[in-house]
Formats: C-alpha cells, structure tokens, sequence
C-alpha cells in the first residue's frame, strides 16, 4: 500500500487514548477538520516538530478542529514525551503492530495529515515541513473565521524542513 496523500480517504480507525478513551476518525470528523500527527518518542524530528504542532492546537484547535497525536509507542513513554514537549492535545496509541499506522502507508514519521470533515486528506506531510505548518495554519484559521497568527517567531531559527 502507498502513503495517503491528498485527495485520498483516510482509513477510519478507533484507538485508545493514555487515559483510556476511545477517540474514533470518523466521531471526531463530525466536530470537523482533524490534524491528526504520526510519531515515535524516540525521533528527533518528532520532538522538534510537535511543540510547532502544540502551538497549531492552542491557537486553532477548538470544538470545530481536533488535533490528534498517534505514538507508536508505549503508554509510559508517550505520556512522558508528551510531558517533555509541552503537548497537550490527545495522544493515542497504535503501539500493538501499528494497525493504523500500516493503513495510512506511514514510511517515515512524524507524519501528519490534515483530514476534512468528508474524510477526505487536504494535506499530507511527511518530516518536518514549514511550509506545510503553515498552510494547516491557514487552512484552520479560514475556517474558524479568525486571523492567522505567524507561527514561527522570527526569533527562532526554523528550517524549511527536515525529513522524517
């Protein structure tokens, strides 16, 4: 199978939260768009990128748009990345054989996938991707009607990618 991109559908999946709740696509999909991001503990691009996605989530995430982190990891582990990098929004878990992460055609992570409300994939992105950040940004600001904020400080030294 091949990697998701845009314009596919996203396979539906249901997967348990480090608290134990049932987060489904196609339930979260009903609220709206889902950004829902790949990722192993011990990758560095994933913990350079997920702060970037922390951000994305505090400034447009709401009731309309969920934000979703998939750990291939364990519980203990992904609970302690997710207090290591500041990560607030829910993580799931797709540790036992990576049923999910094998119906998305995942190569490389993190990789993070836009998902709009008909279920189809608007962005798919693989590694680190400024431009992609951006463009997800843009797309869920247009949607809750607000303005889009600069997400990188012009402080910070950001690449314009790093590959997974």
């Amino acid at each position: 199978m091949t990697h998701i991109v845009a314009g596919n559908t996203a396979p539906d999946f249901s997967l348990k939260s480090l608290d134990q709740k049932e987060y489904s696509l196609r339930a979260l999909l009903e609220r709206g768009p889902v950004v829902a991001a790949f990722f192993k503990i011990s990758c560095p691009v994933c913990q350079f990128t997920f702060p970037f996605l922390e951000r994305l989530h505090q400034r447009y995430g709401s009731s309309s748009a969920t934000f979703l982190g998939i750990s291939q990891d364990d519980p203990r582990a992904t609970k302690s990345f997710a207090s290591e990098y500041g990560v607030t929004f829910p993580l799931v878990l797709d540790s036992d054989g990576y049923p999910v992460s094998n119906a998305y055609g995942l190569t490389n992570v993190p990789t993070i996938f836009l998902i709009e409300p008909d279920g189809k994939v608007k962005l798919s992105s693989m590694g680190f991707d400024k431009k992609d950040l951006e463009t997800i940004a843009a797309q869920l600001a247009e949607r809750r009607k607000i303005a889009l904020a600069p997400l990188f400080r012009p402080d910070e030294v950001v690449p314009a990618n790093k590959p997974g």
